[in-house]
């Protein structure tokens, strides 16, 4: 490693090219890019009017027989209640079947292949530069740098490394892991020949000393510093693989429609070993292409973000994008957190299309690995889409964009929907089944009110409602045996219809689960809880049995109570009930079962939960699992220590240190005077290296202290 950072040329990052990216108002309107939107499909209106007025009609229909159950002629407050919960929910599972429907057919006729991208034949050469982004933010350097080094050689292999660099964009917090990443970022080079290259270097590193925004932060940093010199902008995850083929395409569709913002792949879930990461994994192969072919098909032009393995114009984005801080305290106020929808909506709002192209594959990225790991990601999410209510009312935004936010806030909102009408369906049984009445209301009235709910026609809709949730998944099926090489990949017919129903059996029983903690998570927030942000693990899902009893607790006994609440009223009731029952009654096996490996990896041998990935993995993702092993094996501890013992290492990380303080313009940190005190003070390095996080970073992001360190590493101490 010590020729690499020898020459004088040596450098981590290229030439300042900056770029304004001005913080957009959401209370006035922006300017407008001119032009005729030329990429927007045909009668988007009329796919819409089908989509929508076919889900405007199940709900109606659905309400009136809801209303008939309740022989609502007068409806009791509670009655009412619950019927206006059963409409808002309904109408969400009516749209999502629609929509649905709409993929189906598309996979039956094939995709609508719009912006000119469609498989088949040489990937076209793009004519100017790309650059892939590689956020990260203390993730594990083994897996972000096999990702890397296997779209690297995959773009060699396609002879066209010429037209990419790659930025990795660390965030991390933690000084082993910062250390560590450097010390990746190295071997990355070394690995690739990159550093051989000099000044004609692709791959290039950049930790921010505060990462401010996080992730949005993180990109809008790269956009003005280094925007300027690269016309579009790939944007990774720390879990994320792309194919060349699939890079090339985008970045050949991106120059030929100059009215494209934003063109967003599927990405497809790779790499679950466990029941949990198996099931999201088969669930995501098989019902996703569906699901996303239809909100393609009619969302259009108007499509959105999901924060990865999606390409940029780095101009519109700069332009159009830039994210303002909402007004208020956490956890409402304050930078945004889910950034990606926000940023789909204000591209779209300046006038750029924003395309999805579910059809094309070569996207890949990894899932959660258990239950527990799942609802730390979406506590996190949770906050940031309650968050988009506050950027429902800006001025210009589209009414498609406006309901993507929607539907944002509306997957975590609907949790505690389904909580409370499921409680207040079993207190309007408890009124039935212990109140006594009142058949002559005050008044004249000939005849008596009878208060009678129609329990065939309550089993009806019940049907119809549990067969408009499930029908996506049977659809997605019946799709996958008109595609042989999908059908053989997932373990061919009969084997794909079992695992449909295993996981179908697990989901469900998981759902009550997961909505009961969507549920504690919308109501923690709205009384003003933050949820952080954590590094998320992303491939071991093991977690102590002790622990998981913790976490779940609370879930079982409310399954126990609620179930005995429904015996109560009737032995009918409970039986309807039992699916909510069992699943929250044994959340915590549910839990523990699910994220083991032996789980899932015996389905696996047994040929279920397979995906046509497995089966026959493409070359870019068996090369990132083979690097990742490599990588692995010669990673050392995440630990600072490694910088004072590796010289070349040492010299590195000083030439990428921040620049200085700028006196009367930069603010002071106060992290970095405190460590840098208390530094002068220490003896050992083993002592300097104790400080708190806060302080050791910012003495390590800094020329006196990494020189102070290094003094103590050789045994003086001035």
């Amino acid at each position: 490693m010590d020729s690499l950072v020898s020459g004088a040329g040596w450098r981590a990052l290229p030439p300042e090219a900056p770029l304004e990216m001005p913080v957009q108002s959401l209370r006035a309107r922006p300017a407008r890019r001119a032009g005729k939107m030329a990429s927007r499909p045909t009668a988007t209106w009329l796919r819409r009017l089908f989509v929508l007025g076919a889900a405007l009609a199940l709900t109606a229909y659905a309400s009136h027989e809801m209303w008939l159950v309740l022989n609502s002629g007068q409806p009791t407050p509670l009655q009412a209640f619950v019927l206006i919960l059963f409409v808002v929910l309904f109408a969400w599972i009516a749209l999502s079947f629609t929509s649905a429907t709409c993929g189906f057919f598309r996979l039956l006729f094939g995709p609508d292949r719009r912006l000119g991208i469609a498989p088949g034949g040489p990937p076209p050469m793009p004519a100017v530069k790309t650059a892939l982004l590689m956020p990260s933010y203390n993730e594990e350097p083994a897996r972000v740098m096999a990702g890397l080094q296997a779209i690297h050689e995959s773009l060699a292999a396609a002879g066209a490394l010429d037209r990419f660099d790659i930025f990795i964009l660390s965030d991390s917090t933690e000084p082993g892991a910062w250390i560590a990443e450097e010390a990746a970022y190295l071997e990355l080079r070394r690995r690739t020949g990159d550093d051989a290259l000099g000044e004609g270097g692709r791959i290039f590193y950049r930790r921010r000393p505060k990462n401010t925004e996080r992730k949005a932060g993180n990109i809008a940093d790269w956009v003005r510093r280094w925007g300027g010199a690269y016309p579009q902008m790939l944007v990774l995850d720390a879990d994320s693989v792309m194919d060349a083929d699939t890079i090339l395409r985008l970045a050949d569709a991106m120059e030929r429609h100059p009215d494209v913002g934003l063109i967003q792949t599927l990405p497809i879930i790779t790499g679950g070993n466990t029941l949990f990461a198996r099931m999201q994994q088969f669930a995501g192969r098989v019902y996703g292409p569906l699901i996303a072919e239809g909100i393609a098909w009619w969302h259009g032009s108007e499509g959105n973000y999901w924060g990865h393995n999606a390409i940029i114009r780095t101009r519109a984005f700069a332009e159009a994008a830039g994210l303002p801080e909402l007004r208020g305290r956490k956890p409402f106020g304050g930078h945004i957190l889910s950034h990606d929808f926000v940023e789909a909506a204000l591209l779209r709002r300046a006038g750029w299309a924003v395309h999805m192209v579910p059809w094309l594959r070569g996207s890949y990225e990894e899932s959660p690995p258990s239950l527990m790991d799942l609802a730390i990601r979406d506590r996190r999410w949770c906050q940031g889409n309650l968050q988009h209510a506050a950027v429902l009312p800006a001025r210009g935004l589209h009414w498609v964009s406006r309901l993507h936010l929607l539907t944002g806030i509306g997957s975590y909102i609907t949790a505690p929907l389904w909580l409370i009408f499921l409680i207040f369906g079993v207190l309007l049984a408890i009124q039935a089944r212990f109140i006594r009445p009142e058949y002559f209301p005050a008044g004249p009235s000939l005849f008596p009110e009878w208060p009678v709910v129609d329990p065939v026609r309550a089993m009806w809709v019940f049907i119809g409602t549990m067969s408009l949730l499930l029908a996506p998944k049977l659809m997605a099926w019946i799709a996958l045996l008109f595609h042989g090489a999908d059908r053989r990949g997932c373990g061919g017919a009969s084997r794909a219809f079992l695992s449909m129903l295993l996981e179908t059996v697990v989901a469900g029983l998981l759902a009550p689960v997961t909505m009961l903690t969507q549920s504690v998570d919308v109501a923690a927030i709205l009384l003003g809880r933050d949820s952080g942000w954590n590094a998320q693990r992303r491939d071991d899902g093991s977690v102590p049995f002790g622990q998981v009893a913790r976490l779940y607790w609370r879930h079982t006994l409310f399954g126990l109570a609620f179930g005995a609440a429904a015996w109560l009223v009737s032995p009918y009731l409970a039986l309807w009930m039992s699916p909510v029952v069992l699943g929250l009654a044994l959340a915590i096996p549910l839990a523990a079962l699910t994220a083991r490996r032996g789980i899932g990896l015996g389905l696996r041998r047994l040929g279920l939960l397979l995906t046509p990935e497995e089966r026959a993995p493409p070359a870019v993702l068996t090369r990132a699992q083979a690097l990742t092993a490599e990588w692995r094996g010669i990673a050392g501890a995440p630990e600072v220590l490694r910088l004072f013992s590796e010289p070349a290492l040492l010299e590195a990380h000083r030439r990428m240190l921040p620049p200085p303080r700028r006196p009367r313009q930069d603010p002071f940190d106060p992290a970095l005077l405190v460590g840098l005190a208390k530094l002068q003070e220490a003896e050992r390095l083993d002592e300097a290296l104790r400080l708190p996080r806060a302080e050791l970073s910012a003495v390590l992001a800094d020329a006196r202290g990494v020189e102070r360190l290094a003094m103590l590493a050789e045994g003086r101490t001035a």
